[in-house]
């Protein structure tokens, strides 16, 4: 059932689907909140209470004090005692539009009388997908701690709660006398992995999601199961409170701070309601790398004595409000499984989906990784599916609703031969565990036309040669006339036969300036970096990283070349290889493999007779952040992301893509979330850009 129009129902039509929709309603709210075990989404359950409050609106005589908007979450497990709220933990009210966000600022500033141009200043923070939980401090000391429970009474965590490493036993500074703080304890995606490998590894069950495994470590019976799990906890709210710290929402959450609790550091103040679509769209764009789930951003009124005057509403506050982001998982068909042949000859199973709209974008393939993948979660052409996705992240298969399995479903057979030039498709098998690899790969590199063009585009990628006009379509359609089979190819192209250049001018899309800027694009390129020049030929195991090794310490990519082709096992040359810093045997061996393959050499000979090869800017030994591990977060104003590592690695500092005890710098923009709050746990030196460029002038 989704949340569309019931404005054509009868009353007695609409009294049955009322009474249907709060039965379904109560079952999945006790799943939800009790048992830590959803059997539907957020974004199913958000679709069902829209239309439950949805009939409410259009048939008001439906309500009573039983109906679930009256009430939150709930009721708590008989299996802890309880704790009743002093101040009654309510829920929020949740809008999906920003017409939406706007009609609540509206409704905000009708009540309170205030004219437009009035300010009303709002937080916005991200809502954290996790447990609700209040903690009582008496005196700056943590007296008990409750779950939200159904808004009223909660259970009694105490216990557990105290074993949360980043929730203070006893507040620093002055706090209020009596203070309850109220906030979401929530698991980190790293920890929760770990814990369901662990939990796999005795053979127990495996938790759905985050905020399932939070709930489901904090409702312990036993607080020490409680602390072996890796809870973490942000503070929001509050509850009873013997004198207030502040006058405002933003000033009680520096309050809190001070005291020595967790805020989030995305909370920004916004005086406008174009500010707080900004700050909305900013936090969603960090969704899927904050290292945490959220699933919305909380607007609130900065201003308490404003609360105070807005009030509460049903089971919610009239000064606050969830914008929810865009469901990101959905229900479709799996209408077929194909394989796709990449530059390397991996086979890669691919669903062919009946499209769907996951997290605002219609989706209609997902990756599904290799065939163990496929056998693991049983997938089978006609099954219906769940499919999520997070940000730029390809979507995937989460699991197959066995129940609505059809009879005709069967298992997808993975092929043992290219599906694109015949040869035979192997899983290579490891020579010192005698395991095999995950991915079968075609065997036929030379003479397979989808390794051939995957290479190309690698080839000309960003990180590569990147030549502006030659996309993957170009690419695609200038191979199949056969006019660029090799690197080479794409520098012959202007001085060929001018007869193959008239198909390009005749082609859609293509005129004389285009072609012309084309040909000005690679001719730009052909002088090139060494290391950008090994990366982009494409062998196995060398991306940027291990390309920027090779040339810093060979300098002359002939070198090289010869070392490499010459790297037998047990040979001087496998040695000199294999003793570069982070260079392996496995990257020795593809090395080897490359060098040493005649057809290979010589289309490296037409392609070194096009292209002229330039050293790697020299590294600066003495600099500043010489031999320090740097990390770069937010949103840098001066630089892109690759010019900062590129930078830092000329000055002679390692780039991390993480926070951890090794790491000696955190260069932070705007925007910084989940590094920036790790690396102030770490004690790890955080600063600006503007001070990064001045540290690197340094002598």
């Amino acid at each position: 059932m989704n949340a569309g129009s019931v404005d054509h129902l009868s009353p007695i039509e609409a009294q049955i689907e009322y009474a249907r929709l709060a039965e379904e309603l109560t079952k999945h709210d006790q799943l939800y909140y009790q048992e830590d075990s959803p059997i539907i989404s957020d974004a199913q359950y958000d679709a069902l209470r829209q239309r439950y409050e949805a009939l409410e609106k259009l048939f008001p005589e439906l309500v009573t004090r039983h109906s679930l908007t009256q009430k939150v979450g709930s009721k708590p497990s008989e299996k802890f005692a309880k704790i009743k709220h002093s101040i009654p933990m309510l829920s929020l009210g949740n809008v999906f539009t920003n017409d939406d966000v706007s009609d609540f600022v509206a409704r905000v500033r009708r009540f309170l009388g205030q004219t437009q141009s009035l300010q009303i200043s709002f937080t916005a923070e991200p809502k954290i997908d996790g447990l609700s939980c209040s903690l009582r401090y008496e005196r700056g000391m943590l007296i008990s701690a409750a779950t939200r429970g159904d808004g009223f009474e909660g259970e009694d965590v105490t216990a557990n709660i105290k074993t949360l490493k980043e929730i203070p036993l006893q507040l620093m500074g002055e706090p209020p006398e009596i203070l309850e703080v109220r906030g979401e304890v929530y698991m980190a995606h790293e920890d929760f992995q770990a814990l369901n490998q662990r939990q796999r590894a005795q053979s127990k069950a495996l938790f759905a999601n985050p905020r399932n495994a939070a709930a489901g470590s904090l409702r312990q019976l036993d607080a020490k199961i409680t602390a072996t799990r890796p809870l973490h906890f942000f503070a929001y709210a509050w509850g009873a409170v013997s004198q207030m710290p502040a006058t405002t929402q933003a000033g009680v959450l520096e309050a809190f701070k001070s005291y020595g609790l967790p805020v989030n550091p995305l909370t920004r103040l916004c005086t406008t309601l174009e500010e707080m679509l900004e700050q909305f769209q900013i936090i969603e764009a960090q969704r899927a790398t904050l290292g945490y789930d959220i699933d919305g951003v909380v607007y609130k009124v900065d201003s308490i004595e404003l609360q105070n005057r807005l009030g509460f509403v049903s089971r919610a506050p009239r000064w606050a409000v969830a914008h929810k982001f865009p469901a990101e998982q959905a229900t479709t068909l799996v209408r077929d499984i194909e394989i796709q042949v990449g530059r390397t000859g991996a086979l890669t199973p691919v669903a062919r989906l009946a499209p769907v709209t996951v997290g605002g974008v219609i989706v209609s393939n997902a990756t599904l990784h290799n065939e163990e993948e496929i056998s693991r979660k049983d997938i089978r052409i006609g099954d219906t599916v769940v499919i999520q996705r997070a940000g730029d992240v390809i979507p995937q298969i989460a699991h197959v609703e066995l129940s609505k399995r059809p009879k005709s479903a069967k298992p997808f057979n993975f092929p043992d031969v290219c599906p694109r030039c015949g040869s035979a498709a192997l899983r290579e098998i490891d020579e010192k565990t005698g395991v095999a690899d995950v991915v079968r790969r075609c065997t036929g590199s030379l003479v397979c036309p989808a390794q051939a063009i995957e290479r190309l585009k690698h080839f000309c990628s960003r990180n590569a040669f990147d030549i502006e006009g030659l996309g993957d379509k170009q690419i695609e359609y200038f191979y199949q006339e056969g006019l660029i089979e090799t690197a080479a190819d794409i520098f012959t192209l202007e001085k060929r036969d001018r007869e193959n250049l008239t198909k390009i001018k005749n082609r859609e899309g293509f005129g004389e300036t285009s072609v012309r800027n084309l040909f000005q694009a690679i001719n730009a390129r052909r002088k090139i970096e060494i290391n950008r020049f090994i990366y982009a030929l494409g062998i196995r195991h060398i991306g940027e990283t291990n390309a920027r090794r090779l040339a810093r310490h060979f300098i002359d990519f002939e070198a090289l070349r010869l070392t490499a082709a010459l790297a037998k096992p047990d040979t001087p040359e496998r040695s000199r290889i294999d003793t570069i810093d982070g260079v392996g045997p496995v990257v020795a061996e593809a090395l080897h493999d490359f060098f040493c393959e005649p057809h290979n050499s010589s289309a490296l000979d037409a392609l070194l007779k096009e292209v002229t090869l330039e050293p790697m800017p020299a590294v600066a030994a003495t600099s500043a952040v010489s031999g320090k591990t740097v990390v770069f977060t937010g949103a840098l104003e001066k630089l892109t992301r690759e010019e900062a590592k590129a930078q830092a690695e000329r000055f002679g500092a390692k780039v991390a893509g993480s926070v951890s005890k090794k790491t000696d710098l955190l260069v932070a923009g705007p925007g910084a979330g989940s590094k920036l709050a790790t690396a102030q746990a770490l004690g790890v030196e955080v600063i600006s850009e503007d001070e990064w460029f001045k540290r690197t002038q340094q002598n």
